[in-house]
């Protein structure tokens, strides 16, 4: 009977124990969320074993309370060192028992910090929708950089990539990392989003960031993408499908004080009853609404409330910012340039936010200013009139409907001119003619202009000339003295080109002649 009484005690004080260590589940983590959250684990020669344990320590009582699976929350780890390896995709874990033997499993790396490839890796592969093993279109997808801070490389342009693509960005560095680049590189609010923390003290950290990764792929969320100067879609998940009801959306500027750049949450919202304000009421089956007529660079509030007879649901906001107009023109180019004209091009054009064009040009250095007035929907102009050899400044300005301008200016040649008359011959016909033929290299010639003059001193003076039309390139001369000089000049549309001479000489004995130039 005492036997039976001590085994039955000792049999309690074992379940008792192994009830006490089990951690229990955070209220309301369990099934709370849906999305792809990959982890960018630092496992560099930078990192010592010992850190690299307490990294995946951290990690397994991190995802330890969520519920895993196709519809629930899936993991990946991707390794950083000096070739980056993806330890496994979203679809390869569906429950904790495998979570947790993997990361349990897992091998540092060791080598070089190649950050920057592992991003590469991340956004082609692991978090792009469509892919193998990628992520889940339509769901949120979040990217969680473990990291010592050790030479992490230019990590801020593919960070910035993938948050234009609608990734979330957090952060964890156990060293003495930049803070001015990893503040850049997160996805706001940063006091949510960046945490550093020594290495034997991550388990401070560990509810506030399953927090902020659960604010992220909670299942009643909402959030913004496709963000422009003027316009951005909400999106949320359809909790009014299949019920009766429909969604009421609310949205205007952030009122002055009212908060940060971007973010996303569940409560209460800045008071929509403002003139600026808009609203939008989509059908129950909706799951995004396109927000318009918004202005460049302003922080705005949208919240959404989905009414039910059926049921009663949270009021949902976010607060986010579009993006700074970028004013045209972005880049000048010239084409088609000729003796006296050119064309001017500018991009990208942006008929929606501008007035008209002015473009001024002059000579350099100190030519006379010229200018024309060009619509909204040109996006380039032949100059005309202009001085051949020449180097001219170009202005070209976008007045916006805002009332702001932004020029750009560049430097231009026109060509050269070239000779309009080549290859000019006298061929004496008798003992006082010569025939006179040339070739000319230019086809928009006004005609040509003729001039002859004896060269002997005793008959100098008599200066005779001829006009040509265009189509000609021969004549004859007669009655010329025994030495004449003649000379054949372009006539262009505003002046008199440059012109070739010759000069014919006669003798006595009129089979023999020449010319000299």
């Amino acid at each position: 009977m005492e036997s039976h009484m001590l085994f039955t005690w000792m049999l309690l004080c074992i379940l008792l124990r192994q009830s006490a260590t089990q951690n229990p589940a955070p209220e309301g983590v369990l099934n709370c969320c849906e999305g792809d959250v990959l982890f960018l684990l630092d496992s560099s020669g930078s990192v010592s074993a010992y850190e690299h344990s307490r990294m995946l320590t951290f990690l397994s009582e991190l995802l330890l309370p969520f519920s895993l699976g196709e519809d629930q929350v899936r993991i990946g780890l991707l390794q950083v060192g000096t070739r980056p390896r993806l330890e496994f995709g979203f679809g390869t874990h569906s429950t904790q028992s495998g979570l947790q033997g993997a990361l349990e499993n897992t091998k540092p790396l060791r080598g070089d910090t190649n950050t920057v490839e592992a991003l590469r890796m991340a956004k082609e592969w692991v978090l792009r929708p469509g892919t193998a093993d990628g992520a889940r279109a339509g769901l949120p997808r979040v990217l969680v950089w473990l990291t010592d801070g050790v030479k992490p490389g230019d990590v801020i342009g593919p960070m910035a990539e993938l948050q234009e693509e609608g990734v979330a960005v957090l952060v964890v560095s156990t060293g003495h990392g930049n803070y001015q680049v990893l503040r850049q590189v997160v996805t706001p609010p940063v006091e949510s989003h960046l945490y550093f923390v020594d290495i034997d003290d991550m388990s401070i950290i560990t509810e506030d960031l399953r927090d902020a990764i659960i604010e992220i792929i909670r299942a009643e969320r909402i959030n913004i993408r496709d963000v422009s100067t003027n316009s951005a879609t909400l999106q949320w998940r359809p909790v009014l499908s299949g019920l009766a009801g429909y969604y009421e959306i609310h949205f205007g500027p952030l009122p002055t004080g009212g908060g940060g750049d971007g973010g996303t949450g569940t409560g209460t919202s800045p008071s929509t009853g403002g003139s600026d304000f808009q609203r939008l009421t989509p059908s129950a089956d909706s799951s995004t609404a396109r927000l318009t007529g918004l202005k460049p660079d302003t922080t705005y509030t949208a919240t959404l409330t989905p009414r039910s007879n059926e049921q009663e649901f949270n009021k949902l906001s976010v607060t986010f910012k579009t993006k700074p107009e970028v004013l045209s023109p972005a880049v000048v180019t010239v084409s088609e340039s000729g003796q006296t004209s050119i064309r001017v091009s500018w991009g990208h054009p942006q008929p929606e936010t501008v007035a008209s064009y002015y473009i001024e040009y002059s000579a350099l250095p100190r030519g006379k200013l010229h200018a024309v007035t060009v619509g909204r929907t040109q996006n380039s102009t032949l100059l005309t009139n202009l001085q051949p050899d020449t180097t001219y400044l170009v202005t070209v300005s976008a007045r916006h409907t805002s009332g702001m301008e932004k020029a750009m200016s560049v430097k231009v040649c026109t060509e050269e001119v070239t000779p309009a008359l080549a290859d000019l011959q006298l061929t004496t016909v008798g003992s006082d003619s010569v025939q006179v033929d040339w070739k000319s290299s230019v086809g928009s010639l006004r005609g040509y202009w003729l001039t002859w003059e004896a060269q002997q001193s005793s008959v100098t003076g008599q200066r005779s000339s001829l006009y040509l039309p265009p189509d000609s390139l021969s004549t004859r001369l007669t009655h010329l003295p025994p030495e004449t000089r003649v000379c054949v000049s372009p006539i262009y549309r505003t002046a008199r080109g440059e012109g070739l001479c010759c000069t014919a000489q006669f003798h006595s004995d009129a089979l023999s002649y020449g010319f000299q130039s």
